[in-house]
C-alpha cells in the first residue's frame, strides 16, 4: 500500500489522477491536422508560466538536462567563455556541461547554501573590457541546498558592466511553483522541465527563449542534431514536430496548464509559500537548521535540513523509506550525509505536507535524533491553521 503514500522528493513530483487520466491516450498521428490544435495552446500556455510574452517556447523530448544542453549549443561556440558561479549539485553539473563541450568557464566558487552572487558577478563582468564573455548561466533555484537566487539583481549586475552577455537560467525546480518574470527579469533562456511544477512525468524538457537568444543561432557553431532550435522552430510553425513527440505528455501538459490557471498562477505560488513556510516552522520546532544560509534564500520548493553532528543523513531517508513507505531527498555533493531534503512542490497540500513531517519524525524517534516527536508537526499545524483559508468559502464565493 505504501504507493499510496506521497513523494517528498525535489521531483519528480507527485502526479494528480486528474493528469494521470489525461495522458492516457492512445496512440495518435502526430502529423494529423488535429496535432496542431493539441500543441499550440501548450506553447502559448507556457509563455504565461514563465511571464513572457517576446519570448520563444522550445520544447525537446528530454529531462532539464536536455534544456540544458539545447541552451549552451544553440547558442554558443567551441572555446567561448562563460560565466558561472558554483553554489550546488546543479550549477556544478551544468558547468560540467559547459567544460566537455569545450567552453571556458570562468567559475565563481561559493559556500553551498549561498546563492547567485550579484556582486562577484558584476565585479567579473566590468573586469571582461572586451566582453570575451558570452553568457552568464544561473540555476535560479539550487535544488540541492534549498536555496532560490535573485535573477533580477544578476540582470542587474549585468546591466551596471554594461555587459551584453546572455543571461541563461536554470528553473526546472522553480517554475510553475515560484514567481517566475521572463521579460521583467531580462533572462535570455529560461530551462525547465516536465516533471516538478508542472506535475507530470520526466520527459519534456522546456524553455522559453529570447530574440537575443535566438539571434545567436546564426553564429553558434556548437553542434547540435536532436536539440536544434530550427529544426523545432520550423516543425512548430507548420503545427508539427521535426520527429516522434512525447504525445502523452503533450497532452499532460495541456491539461496541467489548466489546473495551473483555474487555480491561478498567483494563487499556486501563494500555497508553495504557506507550505514551505510550514515546513520551515517544523525543521525550527526540532532545532535543526535549514542549509539555505538567510530567509531570504529560502526556496518554495524544497528545504534542505542538516542533521545533527553525529547523525546519518542517508540512514534517515532510509529509515522513512524501507519502514514507513515514504520518500524524501538525500543530500547530494557536499551535503551527502550531512543534510536531507523535503520537497514541498507540485500537487501537494497542507494536509499532505504534515504526513511528512509526522512520518520523519517517526524516522527520526527511531534513530535517536534529539528531537521530540510531535514538535515539529504542532509548528506547522499552528501556521497552517493561522493562515488557513476555508476552502467552502471559496467554492460557494
Amino acid at each position: 500500500m505504501s504507493d499510496q503514500n506521497p513523494v517528498f522528493i525535489p521531483g519528480p513530483t507527485n502526479i494528480p489522477d486528474r493528469l494521470r487520466r489525461a495522458m492516457q491516450v492512445q496512440t495518435q498521428d502526430h502529423r494529423s491536422p488535429a496535432f496542431v490544435n493539441t500543441l499550440a495552446p501548450v506553447l502559448k500556455g507556457c509563455k504565461t508560466v514563465f511571464g513572457t510574452a517576446k519570448g520563444e517556447i522550445i520544447t525537446f523530448p528530454a529531462s532539464g538536462t536536455g534544456g540544458w544542453e539545447a541552451a549552451i549549443t544553440n547558442t554558443l561556440s567551441p572555446g567561448d567563455k562563460v560565466l558561472v558561479a558554483r553554489y550546488g549539485m546543479f550549477s556544478h553539473r551544468w558547468i560540467d556541461m559547459c567544460q566537455r563541450h569545450g567552453l571556458d568557464v570562468q567559475i565563481i566558487e561559493c559556500p553551498w547554501g549561498s546563492g547567485a552572487p550579484a556582486d562577484r558577478f558584476q565585479e567579473a563582468l566590468s573586469a571582461d573590457k572586451d566582453h570575451s564573455i558570452k553568457a552568464v548561466l544561473v540555476t535560479h533555484n539550487e535544488t540541492a541546498t534549498g536555496v532560490r537566487s535573485d535573477i533580477a539583481a544578476v540582470r542587474g549586475a549585468m546591466k551596471a558592466s554594461n555587459h551584453p552577455a546572455l543571461l541563461m537560467v536554470d528553473c526546472v525546480s522553480s517554475l510553475g511553483s515560484m514567481p517566475f518574470e521572463m521579460d521583467t527579469w531580462g533572462v535570455d533562456i529560461a530551462v525547465s522541465g516536465s516533471q516538478k511544477g508542472f506535475m507530470l512525468n520526466t520527459g519534456m524538457a522546456i524553455l522559453a527563449v529570447s530574440p537575443k537568444a535566438l539571434a545567436m543561432m546564426e553564429t553558434a557553431k556548437l553542434p547540435r542534431t536532436f536539440f536544434d532550435f530550427r529544426d523545432m522552430m520550423g516543425a512548430n510553425a507548420k503545427g508539427g514536430f521535426p520527429y516522434t513527440p512525447p504525445l502523452q505528455l503533450i497532452y499532460g501538459m495541456a491539461e496541467s496548464l489548466n489546473m495551473l490557471f483555474e487555480e491561478g498562477l498567483d494563487n499556486v505560488y501563494a500555497r508553495h509559500t504557506r507550505i514551505a513556510e510550514g515546513v520551515r516552522r517544523a525543521v525550527a520546532a526540532w532545532g535543526l537548521k535549514l542549509v539555505a544560509q538567510t530567509p531570504d534564500l529560502y526556496s518554495d520548493t524544497v528545504s534542505a535540513v542538516f542533521v545533527p553532528e553525529g547523525f546519518d543523513s542517508n540512514r534517515l531517508t532510509e529509515r522513512v523509506f524501507g519502514t514507513y513507505g515514504m520518500s524524501f531527498g538525500v543530500g547530494l555533493g557536499e551535503m551527502n550525509g550531512r543534510a536531507f531534503r523535503i520537497g514541498h512542490l507540485g500537487s501537494l497540500t497542507e494536509s499532505m505536507m504534515l504526513s511528512g513531517l509526522a512520518t520523519l519524525e517517526m524516522a527520526m524517534a527511531d534513530l535517536n535524533y534529539p528531537v521530540k516527536m510531535g514538535s515539529g508537526v504542532i509548528a506547522a499545524q499552528e501556521y497552517y491553521r493561522a493562515t488557513a483559508k476555508p476552502v467552502l468559502a471559496e467554492k460557494a464565493a
